[in-house]
């Protein structure tokens, strides 16, 4: 399969009265970074696999006009004003109770329908290798308080990394959890599944969730299907008669890391292309998530049906339903401060 971005002019169209593009970063190694400003999103990371020859490890679509009426509307997102789920779509925050859109059953999931993945941000910045998207969050916008101003930057390096940094500022108390949702697929977009992918996770911990997938304990992954701590293929355990899984479909939980950003929280490699992708963060989690709801109705930059399984994410965040547990890490960003948190995707070949 040759890979190849997809054409600039497919992107460029109007949304919500504003104009879309396509920005492509480049390095001098040869590797390509597409990105959208609707959504802050990713659309394409072209990557040398062990031959040499470049792969798309991202999954997405050609045009901006199928991202918008995609059934998967998180392709490669920012997603926020709240990454993962509120339980019952609300929270309180000094002493107010706010509600939220309902669009996970009863929870909120990923800021709302109308959350982050579906604005079109303004461009602040655009280099070949840097490129920043910024939006302000208005008060009350899917029902979170204060007026929320974002920045987003990706960084492509010449070593082959993606930097993603984010900043936030609100005038008012709020909570706030982003993450980045590319679906990769390492094998090359569109290539089959992702169960023949080695993960490694450096977590001790995961967070267990009930039958609405709202956090109900934080569980030892020692000796149970959720044990990373080597590598191991995701096809191993994902079929474990543990409820988890099975309520799930597969894996959809977050791990608790707490590795330095300069050390992995999580490596994870393809033995069909040789790409090896290494996770940094300084987010107290990552929630891995290997598509299991996929239905196969969305057709992808290749011309292949996006089934479950064939993609995977390790969404960099704060724990899920966080607002309601005092025991995690908080999410909630006063006014006098400023929010911010870095990730990076670093590609190599494994040897």
């Amino acid at each position: 399969m040759t890979y190849s971005l997809p054409p600039s002019k497919n992107f460029e169209s109007t949304l919500s009265n504003k104009n879309t593009h396509l920005v492509v970063l480049k390095n001098d190694r040869g590797m390509q970074v597409a990105l959208s400003d609707y959504g802050a999103r990713i659309v394409s990371i072209l990557v040398p696999d062990r031959k040499g020859n470049l792969i798309d490890v991202a999954l997405g679509f050609d045009s901006i006009q199928k991202y918008y009426e995609a059934d998967e509307q998180y392709h490669g997102v920012t997603a926020g004003r709240f990454a993962n789920r509120i339980a019952n779509g609300r929270f309180e925050l000094n002493g107010k109770t706010y509600t939220l859109a309902q669009n996970n059953g009863i929870n909120s999931l990923h800021g709302g329908p109308e959350g982050f993945h579906r604005k079109v941000w303004d461009r602040r910045i655009s280099y070949e290798a840097h490129a920043e998207f910024y939006y302000i969050s208005k008060d009350g916008e899917e029902g979170f308080p204060g007026n929320l101003s974002v920045v987003v930057s990706y960084t492509l390096t010449s070593e082959n990394k993606i930097i993603i940094k984010y900043r936030a500022q609100t005038d008012e108390d709020t909570v706030i959890n982003l993450t980045n949702h590319t679906y990769f697929n390492l094998n090359g977009e569109g290539n089959g599944d992702i169960l023949n992918h080695h993960l490694k996770i450096n977590s001790t911990e995961y967070i267990a969730v009930d039958e609405h997938q709202i956090p109900s304990a934080i569980l030892p992954i020692a000796g149970t299907a959720f044990d990373f701590s080597e590598f191991k293929t995701i096809a191993q355990d994902i079929r474990n008669e543990d409820h988890q899984l099975v309520a799930a479909k597969g894996y959809d939980h977050c791990f608790a890391v707490n590795t330095p950003i300069s050390q992995p929280c999580a490596s994870i490699f393809s033995p069909n292309s040789g790409v090896r992708m290494d996770v940094f963060t300084t987010e107290p989690g990552v929630q891995l998530y290997t598509a299991n709801w996929m239905t196969g109705n969305d057709i992808g930059k290749s011309g292949h049906r996006y089934l479950a399984y064939t993609g995977f994410c390790l969404e960099t965040q704060h724990f899920p339903d966080s607002p309601h547990q005092p025991e995690f890490p908080t999410t909630v960003l006063k006014k006098e401060e400023v929010f911010t948190s870095e990730t990076h995707f670093s590609f190599s070949i494994e040897k």
